[in-house]
């Protein structure tokens, strides 16, 4: 049932898209200073690979939307990223709510340097709801590609382990918080952090299990 219930927002979320258009994946542009403009080729890399082993058709530029925007409801999952301040005010706060409670999956990927800020903003969409850190055992990290130790370490920062968070409303994750990984570099062209291909690959095959979890819903 669950599962039925959350096609169903999905296709009615992405009712708005012309059958013109390829579906999008969504860069969330936020305020409060942060860049939210970091990792330019990482959504592009991520959009291929997932057509490429998912079976998806994204088209490989993503789409950039204000949190408060209408078009929110154009994608079925945003990312946001970005070193600094991330701010929502009281109509964006409550169209993200809109959106996540209405089927919608937010990814939230600290680069270094945005988490004292991730949870006082995600508080206004959600003031009932705490960030949980996620088991091992959650079918985010069982889906396509099999995480049994749960993300992997990207880059190094502080040398602590990677910890991923899920606010979880009416029983499914709307949105993800990764920190201590780095997926969004992990995303990015080879030359730009030349990270070795083993990292890149499980980087990108966690942003697919993200994105498949997104329309399967468990």
């Amino acid at each position: 049932m669950m599962k039925n219930v959350f096609l169903i927002c999905l296709l009615l979320m992405t009712s708005l898209i012309s059958y013109s258009q390829k579906m999008k994946l969504g860069l969330l542009v936020y305020g409060g200073g942060g860049d939210w403009y970091a990792n330019p080729t990482a959504l592009k890399n991520l959009a291929r690979f997932s057509n490429q082993n998912l079976g998806t058709q994204f088209d490989a530029q993503e789409g950039q939307v204000e949190a408060g925007s209408r078009e929110l409801f154009n994608y079925p999952i945003l990312f946001a990223t970005g070193h600094g301040r991330i701010m929502f005010n009281d109509a964006e706060a409550q169209n993200l709510r809109t959106y996540l409670s209405a089927g919608g999956f937010l990814h939230l990927d600290d680069n270094y340097g945005m988490d004292k800020y991730v949870r006082p903003a995600m508080k206004k969409v959600f003031p009932e709801l705490d960030f949980v850190e996620l088991p091992f055992s959650h079918p985010i990290y069982h889906q396509k590609f099999d995480f049994a130790n749960g993300l992997p370490k990207i880059h190094e920062h502080d040398k602590k382990p990677p910890k991923g968070y899920g606010l979880i409303y009416q029983g499914r994750v709307v949105c993800f918080y990764t920190i201590e990984t780095d997926l969004n570099d992990g995303w990015e062209d080879p030359e730009v952090h030349k990270d070795p291909e083993e990292k890149r690959q499980q980087a990108l095959q966690m942003g697919a299990n993200m994105i498949q979890y997104t329309f399967m819903g468990k």
